[in-house]
C-alpha cells in the first residue's frame, strides 16, 4: 500500500514530508480561513441601538403637571420619576417592592413605584412626596405630624412612609393602633422609628378627615 510519505516524495524534493500532524493542521487552517468571511457576512454590522429604541409615547400627570414622554417598556415608574423628571423624593431602597421607600400614589392608590412600569401610568395621575404640600408652601398634615412626633431618624425611608401613611388614612385603615401597624407593615424603617410613625399617623388622621383638612387628604 502506498503511504502518505511515498506520495509526498513523488511530488518532488522541495515538498516536506506529508505527515498526519501537518495534514490536520493545514486542513484546520484552511477551514478557518474559509469560514471567517462567511461568518462576518452573516453577522453584518450590529444595528445602532439608540437610547429610545422601542420606546412608547406616554402621557402622565405628575403632581398636577402633564408630561409627554418617550419611555422604554422596561422603565420603572421610580426610574422615570428620578432620572427623567428629577423628582428624587421617592427613594430606591430594595428595588424589589419589599421596603416601601419608593411609595407613590397612582390615581390615589399607593404603589411601589420600583415595581410599576412607567408606561402603565399612561393617562394616570401620579403624586409624589414633592406634590402633597399646599400651593402656599404649607406642609401636608402628615408631614407636619412626622416632624412633631420625631417619626424619623436618617430620613431615607420617610418619603415612602409619609405617602403610605396618607394612603392608610384615606383607605380608612387608621382607626386603631393595630390597624395602622398592619397597613403600614409594607414600609420598613431600618432606624426603628416605628413608635414615632404610629404617633404621627394617629395625630394626623383627625386633621386629614376634618372638613378643613380634607383638601390635604
Amino acid at each position: 500500500m502506498t503511504s502518505l510519505n511515498t506520495l509526498s516524495a513523488a511530488g518532488g524534493g522541495a515538498t516536506p514530508p506529508l505527515r498526519r500532524r501537518t495534514f490536520m493542521m493545514a486542513t484546520a487552517a484552511g477551514l478557518g480561513a474559509a469560514a471567517a468571511p462567511a461568518a462576518g457576512a452573516a453577522d453584518g454590522p450590529a444595528p445602532a441601538a439608540g437610547p429610545y429604541e422601542g420606546s412608547q409615547p406616554t402621557q402622565v400627570t405628575v403632581n398636577g403637571q402633564v408630561h409627554r414622554l418617550m419611555l422604554q417598556p422596561r422603565t420603572s415608574l421610580l426610574d422615570m420619576l428620578r432620572e427623567q423628571l428629577g423628582l428624587t423624593g421617592a427613594k430606591k431602597g430594595c428595588d424589589h417592592g419589599q421596603c416601601g421607600a419608593c411609595t407613590v400614589h397612582v390615581d390615589g392608590r399607593r404603589v411601589a413605584s420600583c415595581l410599576t412600569l412607567a408606561v402603565k401610568t399612561d393617562g394616570c395621575a401620579v403624586t409624589t412626596i414633592e406634590g402633597i404640600g399646599s400651593a402656599d408652601g404649607a406642609l401636608h398634615p402628615m408631614q407636619q405630624a412626622f416632624i412633631d412626633h420625631d417619626a424619623l431618624q436618617c430620613g431615607y425611608c420617610t418619603p415612602g412612609q409619609v405617602m403610605a401613611a396618607i394612603a392608610c388614612v384615606r383607605e380608612g385603615h387608621a382607626t386603631s393602633d393595630a390597624q395602622i401597624r398592619e397597613y403600614m407593615s409594607g414600609n420598613l424603617c431600618r432606624c426603628g422609628a416605628y413608635v414615632g410613625i404610629l404617633e404621627a399617623i394617629r395625630a394626623a388622621a383627625p386633621q386629614m378627615l376634618a372638613p378643613e383638612g380634607r383638601r390635604h387628604a
